[in-house]
């Protein structure tokens, strides 16, 4: 399945050029568009139904915190039996627990019901950024094209977070409250079962051989935990970024623009990631993601402290525009840090972190807002941001891949297992990071 492209170029052109590659882009793209709209949808909804923002918060969180655990379980069934196996059952799970927790928010349900309901339906929610990364890894191997292929990933991946808080957000405050979800639901079971179909673009399945050595877990990677951590924070962005800026635009009267300030947060993150995907990089991947996040985190440090909508908006783009360049260096390290058949796992470990720090955020800014006012949620992504910094520097020798660990995990990946050809030659190149 794996088809290594051998081309010095690192172009876009190049990359959408890459054979097969359309035929899981153009399904990825329509069935990624609801991830986005989850957890605002539920934050609008349950806010509409309680009157509070910590408990539409909270249970925005419970959604995330499932996402977070169970998606990396989802990554590893994919990478051993397929990612259509994995995909089919869990979008049937995930349209199920939306429309049983918007009918629960509708009739006054306790909370303990919504939290029973959020549960699965974060749980089940298709990781599909993952498995297209995934095609992209088994598609290009160690091609030049790989970096430009994460760029492109996070482009598209930004572009939903553009569309689709707005798009939740004008349902929600527009047509119904509980109308964004809807729109989720059927999103999902749509793109979901149209991407499942395109089973020739899929990896490789790695099944173990008898005699084999256990399989490799992406956690037991130390690289791919310190990257845990460093996604953590972003999702503190993220989730920080919903709450409070749905708060502050409540209490200032103008709710319906929420989303509009949330989509230029998003869009300064797309338009960071076009840029990154067409610059030809002369430093090393672990220097660039530690000036990101260290611009990051920077870029965090003034949102409490605004109070005017235009000056709101500018922070927040700033802000977006520093998110990119963290998250595609991230995803980009991961083909040198891990092998093959965890890949699917890796990813969804990283993409997890995210949700799992966008769940822990939203709680906390949602609880920030209701006691202490709408702008003591933003400080909830610098919190995020600085202590993840501090973990990146502490243990930044991680993020060198050695030949070593990867030469050991190869024998128990069986027979089919694709170690990347480029990890040896990246790890010099990373070494002078």
């Amino acid at each position: 399945m794996a088809s290594a492209v051998k081309d010095s170029r690192s172009g876009y052109g190049s990359l959408l050029r890459t054979p097969g590659a359309w035929t899981f882009l153009l399904p990825g793209f329509l069935a990624r568009q609801p991830f986005a709209m989850l957890t605002i949808g539920i934050v609008l909804l349950v806010e509409s139904t309680t009157g509070s923002y910590g408990t539409a918060g909270a249970v925005s969180a419970a959604t995330g915190v499932s996402m977070a655990l169970f998606a990396p379980q989802n990554g590893k069934l994919a990478d051993r039996f397929g990612q259509r196996a994995v995909l089919i059952p869990g979008v049937l799970v995930h349209v199920t627990g939306v429309a049983a927790l918007i009918a629960l928010a509708l009739a006054h349900a306790p909370l303990w019901a919504l939290f029973a309901v959020a549960v699965p339906t974060g749980a089940s929610t298709p990781q599909v950024g993952p498995m297209v990364r995934a095609r992209w890894a088994a598609r290009l191997g160690g091609s030049p094209l790989m970096p430009t292929a994460a760029a492109f990933e996070s482009v598209t991946d930004e572009f939903t977070f553009v569309v689709g808080p707005v798009l939740a957000t004008a349902l929600c405050t527009g047509v119904h409250p509980a109308a964004g979800l809807v729109a989720e639901a059927a999103l999902t079971l749509a793109g979901g079962l149209l991407f499942a179909a395109q089973r020739r673009s899929q990896p490789a399945v790695h099944r173990a051989q008898s005699g084999d050595r256990p399989r490799v877990s992406a956690l037991s990677v130390p690289g791919v935990r310190v990257l845990i951590v460093a996604f953590l924070g972003i999702g503190a962005v993220f989730g920080g970024m919903q709450v409070s800026l749905t708060a502050f635009t409540h209490h200032i009267g103008q709710p319906g623009i929420s989303g509009v300030l949330y989509g230029i947060f998003a869009g300064g993150n797309m338009l960071a990631g076009v840029a990154c995907g067409a610059i030809a990089w002369k430093i090393g991947p672990r220097r660039r993601l530690l000036v990101a996040y260290g611009l990051l985190t920077l870029a965090t440090t003034p949102l409490w402290a605004v109070t005017a909508v235009p000056l709101l908006g500018a922070v927040g783009l700033v802000v977006g525009l520093c998110i990119a360049p963290a998250l595609i260096t991230g995803f980009t390290l991961v083909e040198s840090l891990v092998p093959a058949a965890a890949r699917t796992e890796a990813f969804t470990w990283l993409t997890g972190a995210v949700a799992l720090g966008q769940a822990a955020a939203t709680t906390s800014a949602g609880q920030l807002a209701d006691r202490f006012g709408p702008s003591t949620g933003f400080l909830v992504p610098l919190a995020g941001t600085a202590l993840a910094l501090t973990v990146l520097l502490a243990l930044r020798a991680h993020l060198l891949p050695h030949s070593s660990t990867v030469a050991a995990a190869g024998p128990a990946l069986g027979a089919d297992a694709q170690v990347p050809a480029v990890s040896y030659d990246r790890e010099r190149e990373l070494a002078r990071a």
